[in-house]
């Protein structure tokens, strides 16, 4: 690829910035200095630099975020502040986007990624990716709930879900559980709770197929993923 292209593309700036660093002599290709934009370099085998500094290229960029309420899992929106919000600039030029979507009101994991083939195996319907969430709901959780979501419930558009293993961690006037369910359908988890006469008051999604969420990260921060989660999501999608 051009070391333009190439240097652009990880964050150091636009192909006119870059023209600058190349003039400027600061760019160097395996210990020689580059001038020329058009210069071919292959990012596996050849040592990049700028300043003295060695240039890491990566094709793919995968991140874990820890959405907070309020923010939209879009790329952009006029009126709301979205996930790409919170993102560096240096993580924005690879241009990641979520893959799926949580609610405005629910937190938790989101993973984005500009790996357009495995968000695709992610979220297609026949790979049946499981999908765990914790939720607090407004009235006692009963064993019954458990056997009908074993079931699959009648959603309000008569949509008849695909089975959900419910977990009751603490049942009372209000009840603590994790729900975790093979589909992605709109505003599923609190609209099975509503076929059962409950509502849920708290969202969080907690994992997603191998990936579980960092309990490190702080509401709105994020992190690359490491090469083993990488790793495992690559290897989950075509299970």
């Amino acid at each position: 690829m051009r070391i333009d292209k190439m240097l652009s593309n990880l964050g150091y700036g636009s192909r006119k910035d870059v023209k600058k660093l190349l003039k400027d002599g600061v760019v160097e290709v395996n210990e020689k200095k580059v001038k020329d934009a058009k210069q071919h370099v292959d990012p596996e085998k050849d040592t990049v630099t700028v300043n003295g500094e060695i240039v890491e290229y990566k094709e793919f960029i995968y991140l874990m975020l820890n959405k907070p309420q309020g923010v939209i899992s879009a790329t952009e929106d006029i009126e709301h502040e979205t996930v790409l919000d919170l993102l560096e600039m240096e993580d924005l030029v690879f241009s990641p986007f979520p893959v799926g979507r949580l609610d405005k009101d629910t937190e938790g994991l989101l993973l984005l990624t500009n790996d357009g083939q495995l968000a695709h195996r992610l979220l297609s319907p026949k790979k049946h990716v499981p999908k765990t969430y914790f939720a607090v709901i407004n009235s006692e959780v009963t064993d019954e709930d458990v056997d009908a979501f074993k079931k699959g419930v009648i959603l309000d558009d008569g949509y008849h879900t695909k089975p959900g293993d419910l977990k009751i961690i603490k049942s009372g006037l209000t009840s603590d559980i994790e729900l975790t369910i093979m589909e992605g359908k709109f505003h599923q988890v609190k609209r099975m709770f509503e076929a059962v006469g409950k509502r849920v008051i708290y969202l969080q999604r907690i994992s997603m197929g191998p990936l579980k969420l960092d309990e490190s990260l702080e509401l709105g921060e994020y992190r690359e993923l490491t090469d083993g989660e990488i790793t495992e999501l690559i290897e989950y999608e075509v299970k």
